[in-house]
């Protein structure tokens, strides 16, 4: 894949590499049960590493605050008084073992079929992008794990624009913050978050994919919980007493439409996505993700779920169901629509790598959401993985190269 001299330059001028796979070798999973912040104590070893490593860069005022999260503050060089934030998470997905990770180095990839342990196999056939990166240095974990990616490559990919910039004084820029986040993974990555310390008009978060995603529009985002009360009796004695909550929670789990399952839609249409279920015969909880891009269908989504509970409750009278509707996120283009000046630095900044802006909206969330509707506009750039969550994960050096890259034209577009 062609890219701008300037990821040429960051790669053989910085530690991207070897900081990299320090970064993945850290254990920072994420833990949902936890009610700490952050979520697991480990997350905070990496942030403290970071810390000591922004100071080794010249940033004195690098800090981790009690909560994990890592603040610097870059000064302008030219005066300009515009203040950029970058932000990445430090923590890793729960969807797999995230812990003892090891990375492998392949190096001139030649577009061959990656055999890893474990049986895992990542066939550039299947697999998007990677037919795009022969001749690339492609980094994988050993198979047994997921790599970290998500979003370590976007942690690398904003240290080694610190120690780029650092190294080329002549690059003029605004004021610069950073922001290393925890807990991302399992929705909490800005609960804790300082904005004041954080300091900045705006912001990109480094959590993306393949180059050159940009991402300005998310879906909205509800969790639902529907819980199931019937009557419970000895079963010997049940006949015409019993009424059982699993019977009932199935009967509303097959009720729900099909068509609007997450395995059966993409792009922009919405889904239903049934996430858990637990309890017993007297009573059981569904808990489910309600997803779309528009508000209005967040609101079919419900009336289609408290329709069906209707009929189940005429069916069986003696049934209790209680609904529980709950906001996750908002799409963040709400906020962005009025401030597309942020995606414009963007689309120059990759423009001047010689390339266009992949616009997608995501069919998930991001930190940048909630920040831009806590008042810090920030939509999503690229960081390079591929495969986020599985063994299958796997990033191109050049990739994370390149994002770096993209956060350093943003900067000199910066006016």
């Amino acid at each position: 894949m062609k890219r701008d001299q300037l990821a040429a330059k960051i790669l053989n001028e910085t530690n991207l590499l070897n900081r990299f796979l320090d970064y993945v070798k850290e254990d920072t999973q994420s833990v949902e049960e936890s009610e700490t912040c952050p979520s697991s104590p480990k997350e905070k070893n990496l942030g403290r590493k970071l810390v000591e490593e922004l100071k080794s860069l010249g940033i004195a005022n690098a800090e981790m605050d009690e909560n994990g999260y890592v603040y610097a503050k870059m000064a302008t060089n030219c005066g300009i008084t515009k203040k950029v934030a970058f932000i990445a998470h430090m923590d890793v997905a729960l969807d797999c073992k995230g812990e003892g990770v090891q990375p492998v180095i392949h190096e001139k990839y030649d577009g061959s079929v990656i055999k890893l342990n474990g049986g895992t196999v990542i066939d550039p056939a299947d697999t998007m992008h990677l037919s795009d990166c022969i001749g690339d240095t492609i980094i994988t974990s050993d198979g047994t794990t997921l790599l970290g990616a998500d979003d370590k490559a976007g942690v690398a990919a904003i240290m080694s624009m610190v120690e780029y910039l650092g190294k080329h004084p002549e690059i003029k820029h605004p004021e610069i913050r950073i922001c290393f986040t925890p807990d991302e993974e399992i929705g909490r990555g800005v609960d804790k978050i300082n904005l004041q310390k954080v300091d900045a008009d705006f912001a990109y978060t480094l959590d993306g994919g393949a180059p050159y995603e940009v991402n300005y529009e998310n879906f909205n985002a509800f969790s639902a919980k529907v819980t199931f009360r019937g009557v419970s009796i000895h079963p010997g004695y049940a006949k015409d007493k019993m009424v059982n909550a699993i019977r009932y929670a199935g009967k509303f789990i097959d009720m729900l439409p099909k068509t609007m399952s997450p395995e059966r839609t993409c792009g922009r249409e919405p889904f239903i996505h049934i996430v858990g279920i637990s309890g017993g015969s007297e009573e059981v909880t569904v808990s489910m993700i309600l997803r779309s891009f528009v508000p209005e269908d967040i609101e079919r989504e419900e009336k289609i779920i408290l329709n069906i509970i209707e009929v189940l409750k005429a069916e069986e009278p003696r049934l209790q169901v209680t609904p529980v509707f709950t906001e996750s996120y908002l799409n963040m283009y709400e906020v962005m629509k009025n401030n597309m000046v942020v995606y414009e630095y963007v689309k120059k900044a990759i423009e001047d790598l010689g390339a266009a802006p992949e616009v997608e909206p995501i069919r998930g969330g991001t930190d940048g959401a909630r920040l831009s509707f806590m008042g810090l506009p920030c939509p999503n750039l690229f960081a390079g993985g591929v495969n986020f969550h599985s063994q299958k994960e796997w990033v191109a050096l050049e990739d994370i190269a390149l994002a770096s890259a993209v956060t350093v034209k943003i900067l000199e577009n910066v006016k």
